[in-house]
């Protein structure tokens, strides 16, 4: 199997990953580059955006727009497949926004043709055999999947984390649908973020609850796709008795998780309280209306508003009574001006006065190594970070880590062949198999890209097995064939 990365090696957001088996291609997302970061411009990718697509395939992990955004400009003929709840949720987004954007209007149009897969239950494509895995991510209906083709298993884990509502359940899904692979394609966003909160969704939501209780009229601005989160807002208000205030923007993704949720349905999160349902805003004349009974139900019961950056909001905002309380709940960057990502609508519309609370929609890197003991690869390929370096000095005590650029790949072979080479490198008393290859030059691609131990004394061998015996055809240290390559 050929694993192919052509963007997402030294950036976050519009990874493309793609695995090639006897002449089929399986591609990973195809997502737009995030605003203010690094940008590589189009891709021209053989079977993807280019030539023969009729043994291709595109798996999408979830809506958000640096994972999704591009599937536009993709041929009409070429299958994507994604989860049908993150589907429909991108439908009422792109519906939303289709008046005022044309790429929103092509995307409503392309969905028609994607088809949905479900959680757990492996499906074929060619020689691949995919299976998806829901994980747990500020995208609802976010997957990861376990990939196999030529006798390769790889486990590419899209964007995900251990902290929020559902991660409980990883350890026993990994057990029961992936078990060891030899290969994790690996998202490594916070690995440049130490700091980035990584506290768990349900002590947020206990944090929120505590101060809507103290504050009777409560702004949140927070993701309207972050259904996790917008339940869990929700859920805290009416526990200390205040209304629950959307537009039909957000009750439409709520009600979209409510009713077609199966894969959760035993949970209270993803349910309304029929006796305190949310209260949705009405619209008329150009504004949100705000009457004097609004007002003075407002007034007598507090509420916890979902608000979004716009004029709209804004000026409802400015409408309702009551001594406000603001609260930022998405990644801080929007709101500074130092960061490439800054949005002067949101930094204006939140203020300077609020309080921060939230945590990521990513995972921290001690919850990273606990997954790899629990799939046990050969290597680690990063991918969806910023500094592939520093995610390799992290890990690679412990695992080889095998660091791309864009466009570079690796050619693992079935290991059940007797007539194969394998690579292995050794740091000390630890001695790790890096994959099985066809040829010298295989090995010595995928060995030129290692990062293992942390000493420059790291050594490699490459090993031929031929009629059930072995024999080493190269060796020396790693940092000479580093040099070579």
């Amino acid at each position: 199997m050929k694993i192919i990365i052509h963007r997402g090696t030294h950036q976050i957001g519009g990874c493309v990953t793609e695995y090639e088996y006897d002449d089929w291609r399986l591609f990973v997302d195809y997502g737009e580059e995030l605003p203010g970061g690094p940008k590589s411009g189009e891709l021209e990718v053989e079977g993807l955006t280019k030539g023969d697509t009729s043994k291709s395939a595109l798996l999408i992990t979830h809506y958000h727009g640096d994972h999704i955004g591009s599937i536009t400009k993709l041929p009409k003929e070429l299958p994507i497949y994604m989860g049908g709840v993150g589907r429909e949720i991108q439908k009422i987004l792109s519906n939303r926004l289709k008046s005022v954007s044309t790429a929103h209007k092509d995307m409503l149009a392309r969905l028609d043709d994607v088809q949905s897969f479900e959680a757990g239950k492996s499906f074929a494509f060619g020689p691949f055999k995919i299976t998806p895995i829901v994980i747990d991510h500020s995208a609802f209906d976010a997957y990861a999947f376990r990939i196999e083709g030529g006798g390769v298993t790889v486990f590419h884990t899209g964007d995900f984390r251990t902290h929020g509502f559902r991660s409980k359940k990883l350890p026993e899904v990994i057990k029961k649908y992936v078990g060891e692979v030899n290969y994790v394609i690996c998202e490594g966003t916070n690995v440049s973020r130490p700091t980035a909160a990584s506290l768990p969704e349900y002590e947020l939501q206990k944090q929120f609850k505590k101060t809507f209780a103290k504050n009777k009229s409560n702004i949140v601005y927070v993701s309207s796709t972050n259904v996790d989160r917008l339940f869990a807002l929700y859920h805290a208000a009416i526990a200390v008795g205040r209304k629950f205030i959307v537009d039909n923007y957000q009750m439409s993704i709520m009600e979209e998780v409510v009713k077609r949720d199966t894969m959760w349905g035993k949970s209270r999160l993803y349910k309304f309280n029929e006796d305190n349902m949310p209260m949705v805003l009405q619209f008329e004349n150009g504004e949100f209306r705000a009457n004097n009974k609004f007002k003075w139900l407002l007034d007598q019961t507090g509420y916890v508003l979902i608000a979004r950056a716009n004029p709209l909001f804004d000026d409802f905002i400015e409408r309702i009574l009551g001594e406000k309380k603001k609260y930022l709940s998405m990644w801080k960057g929007y709101v500074d001006p130092k960061n490439e990502a800054y949005n002067e609508t949101m930094a204006a519309s939140v203020g300077k006065n609020y309080l921060y609370m939230h945590t990521s929609g990513h995972c921290d890197m001690d919850s990273l190594n606990e997954l790899f003991q629990m799939l046990h690869p050969r290597a680690i390929i990063p991918i969806h970070t910023d500094n592939p370096d520093t995610f390799a000095k992290l890990f690679c005590k412990e695992w080889p880590v095998i660091v791309l650029n864009d466009g570079d790949s690796i050619s693992p072979f079935d290991d059940r062949y007797v007539d194969s080479e394998y690579a292995m490198v050794a740091s000390g008393r630890k001695k790790k198999c890096i994959g099985y290859f066809k040829c010298d030059n295989d090995a010595r691609i995928a060995l030129a890209h290692t990062v293992f131990g942390t000493t420059n004394k790291t050594r490699y061998e490459i090993i031929e097995e031929e009629d059930m015996a072995s024999n080493t055809r190269e060796e020396g240290l790693l940092s000479s064939l580093k040099a070579t390559e």
